[in-house]
């Protein structure tokens, strides 16, 4: 059972940091208990540390604004509404968002909360430092190695959705109550600081009873952050003066690719953490919040029962209260996978059928609803459901299930990634063998793993094998957009989704042997869809008990509205407007806004 987190704070902290007076910034920090009695008895130290996760579930935070909306739209996942123009919630996802956009712009919202949480670790960790002796194998030191890595986390994604963003890395005084944004190469740089002394305070995933549940930092997490923000750090972004990577030499390609390998090979040999036999087993595991260390989940985000939209956001759509969830009418179904990205799938790939569902639960007849065929340009990530749930959702607004923040997974395909860059395919190969392993089913290993794998014998091959595995794996994760930024290939490969969309709507190239057609019964539960004409080649009603339903319709606006202005010029959103009013005149926004 998931443990929900400690609503603790033992600091009083203005909600709008740079909205704080002077006078209270240089006041003594108010606390229940003195700082010195705090950072030195782990009891209060865990609740001060406990508190810097507070505001990821904060209603304006993580859990309704962040974690909702960033991400989107890419070539495989996309806001299931982003032509439409009765609000301005599209502007989010369609690289159109603008400082005053209304789901954005309030005093606590997103940026302010991750301020907030970083505010709340740097005192920890001052407090830590200073009176608490946090040395190795000690309660105290996985403390600070915690607290380090929470506002590592904070930090890692300000700069994924806004570039360049104020460095914090000490508490607020009336001097830096008003600083205008930081490098990200800074911040990357101390980020991997950071995060380098953090794996030398925390243990390995059950190495300590912190350890046991991936709702509190481990080693293997903190490892895999330090590569992720490693490949960032040396990967193409979007700076003031054009898109580019990073010109300090200490963040070059060489340097970072050997940390992130470095850093990818010493989770894989550590042995602590695992690929779940199915990828189907890995999302049910999910949904039924089982947060026991040692599988594939290295952290998630943990939110109360009352906290937390990942299934009310992004699950498969369920028309109103029925025999699997009371939270209320149209609950998931906000986003989905683009319509091609299931035809792209090997179709012995075990990963497309959890992926992506073409299927909805339609409206309830005494609390029972069945699934319902949706339309051709309506898909809904399968990896999240309210049917795989262990527990029945009743809150209106929140279910509660934690945000798998990474995965073992990601992991392994980012060894791979570093691999080729650094030794060439061959070195590449047995990563991207161990996803593929899991993906097949034995009896096609010998195809689909080795052949396939050991065909790829350039540096190129290999890399354009890994961008294809990346969606095939984390489609539906929110991963894929800052993926394909640090690629160069957002735009790009945005482009490539709209030709083939419309390759796929007319049925050419491609996608030529897809049906037009699909073919529906229920099974004999009278709830699950049983649905032939999904494959390629499966034209022929199988037979007089099923329906047919045409299955081509999506318009030129639906396929345009992938993206409305560059993404190119868009890969980061602005700073929204109420904070740049509240900067005294520190804040700006850049890239055109």
């Amino acid at each position: 059972m998931k443990n929900k987190f400690l609503i603790l704070g033992l600091f009083s902290i203005s909600l709008l940091l740079l909205a704080c007076t002077e006078d209270f910034l240089e006041a003594q920090t108010k606390s229940t208990l003195d700082e010195s009695v705090i950072f030195s008895t782990p009891g209060l130290a865990k609740g001060a540390v406990d508190g810097i996760k507070v505001p990821f579930g904060e209603t304006n935070s993580y859990r309704g604004r962040f974690l909702p909306w960033y991400g989107f739209n890419t070539d495989t996942e996309w806001y299931n509404s982003s032509e439409t123009t009765s609000n301005d919630n599209p502007d989010l996802c369609v690289y159109d968002a603008k400082p005053n956009n209304s789901n954005m712009n309030t005093l606590n919202n997103a940026w302010a909360m991750m301020y907030l949480g970083i505010e709340r670790a740097n005192l920890c960790i001052r407090g830590l430092r200073t009176y608490g002796n946090p040395v190795p194998d000690s309660e105290l030191g996985y403390l600070l190695g915690e607290a380090l890595t929470l506002r590592a986390v904070y930090y890692a994604d300000l700069v994924k959705a806004w570039g360049d963003v104020p460095g914090r890395f000490e508490p607020l005084t009336g001097e830096t109550a008003y600083i205008p944004k930081t490098s990200r190469d800074v911040i990357y740089k101390q980020l991997l600081q950071d995060l380098d002394e953090a794996a030398t305070l925390v243990p390995w995933p059950n190495g300590s009873s912190a350890t046991t549940s991936v709702e509190r930092i481990n080693k293997a997490f903190v490892k895999g952050l330090r590569a992720r923000i490693a490949l960032v750090a040396s990967g193409f972004q979007q700076y003031p003066d054009g898109i580019r990577r990073s010109t300090d030499p200490q963040l070059s390609v060489a340097i970072m690719y050997a940390l992130a390998l470095n850093e990818c090979k010493s989770v894989i040999d550590s042995g602590t953490c695992n690929l779940e036999p199915s990828f189907e087993t890995l999302w049910k595991k999910y949904n039924q919040e089982i947060t026991t260390a040692g599988g594939e989940s290295l952290w998630e985000i943990p939110f109360g029962a009352g906290r937390g939209r990942m299934l009310f956001t992004f699950a498969v759509r369920h028309a109103n209260e029925n025999q699997h969830q009371a939270a209320g009418n149209n609950r998931g179904g906000q986003s989905g996978p683009l319509p091609y990205v299931f035809y792209d799938y090997d179709e012995s790939d075990t990963r497309r059928n959890v992926t992506c569902v073409p299927y909805r639960y339609g409206p309830a007849v005494n609390l029972f609803a069945r699934q319902q065929l949706n339309p051709f340009n309506t898909w809904y990530f399968g990896k999240y459901r309210y049917e795989w749930m262990n527990r029945r959702v009743i809150s209106t607004n929140d279910d509660g299930v934690n945000k798998l923040y990474m995965r073992y997974a990601e992991v392994v395909l980012m060894a791979a990634e570093a691999a080729n860059e650094l030794e060439g395919p061959s070195a590449a190969a047995p990563y991207l063998k161990m996803l593929r392993m899991r993906a097949f089913n034995p009896s096609n290993h010998a195809v689909k793993v080795e052949s396939y794998v050991n065909s790829l014998t350039s540096k190129q091959d290999m890399f354009n094998a890994i961008v294809e595995e990346h969606k095939f794996e984390f489609t539906g994760e929110m991963e894929r957009k800052q993926a394909l930024i640090r690629w160069n290939l957002l735009k790009q490969n945005l482009d490539i989704a709209k030709e083939k969309l419309f390759r796929l709507r007319e049925r050419e190239g491609e996608y030529a042997n897809v049906p037009t057609t699909l073919y529906t019964r229920y099974a004999a539960d009278n709830e699950t869809l049983i649905i032939y004409g999904l494959n390629r080649n499966e034209f022929n009603n199988p037979g007089p008990e099923y329906t047919a339903t045409p299955w081509t319709a999506i318009t030129d606006s639906k396929i345009n509205a992938i993206y409305r202005l560059n993404p190119d010029t868009r890969q980061f959103w602005p700073i929204w407007q109420v904070f740049l009013d509240n900067s005294n005149g520190t804040l700006i926004n850049d890239y055109g806004y």
